[in-house]
């Protein structure tokens, strides 16, 4: 069992562990993956939408399919992972960590969580409920979402470089 040690958010006590657990850490691949495939698939939905805003028919297509299927996925995961995060916990930021990057690490990933979930909604909801703030909102959370990845991908050599740890291990290997 991992060494855990109880931290605070909004007042509610959460564990923190030595690392992540090989589920926390496959679930974190597998969203990156399937946020890829989102955006380098997408040409299809946006012909799929442009067509059904147009009032046109739209035909059956793999690659609609698998936009709609990936963003049920997506949520799910995202959900999975934020009980895992309660349940489980996380491991520290680094200690050599300053106080300000530690408060922004903490608030970036609260945000993912949030910006995916978001995504998934307003995707739903665009379809679903024909509702055209879904899809305008849906269509800013793309490049919020893009900026919060190349600031997340950025931190890994900052973290290598800059502050000399290496924080990335830790979603490479699961912590004991």
């Amino acid at each position: 069992m991992p060494n855990s040690a109880p931290s605070q958010l909004n007042g509610h006590t959460m564990k923190q562990t030595s690392g992540y657990s090989a589920t926390q850490i496959g679930l974190h691949w597998i969203v990156t993956v399937l946020v890829a495939g989102q955006y380098i698939f997408k040409d299809s939905i946006a012909s799929a939408w442009e067509a059904y805003t147009q009032g046109q028919e739209i035909a059956f297509s793999p690659l609609v399919f698998a936009h709609v299927a990936g963003g049920m996925l997506i949520l799910s995961f995202v959900l999975w992972r934020l009980a895992l995060r309660f349940t489980r916990g996380v491991p520290p930021a680094p200690e050599n960590e300053p106080g300000p990057l530690k408060t922004l690490s903490h608030v970036a990933h609260w945000g993912f969580y949030a910006v995916l979930a978001a995504m998934s909604v307003t995707g739903g909801m665009m379809w679903i409920g024909d509702i055209t703030a879904a899809a305008q909102a849906h269509n800013v959370l793309k490049i919020v979402l893009l900026a919060m990845i190349a600031l997340h991908v950025l931190a890994v050599p900052f973290h290598r470089i800059v502050l000399k740890n290496n924080v990335m291990s830790r979603m490479i290997r699961p912590g004991v």
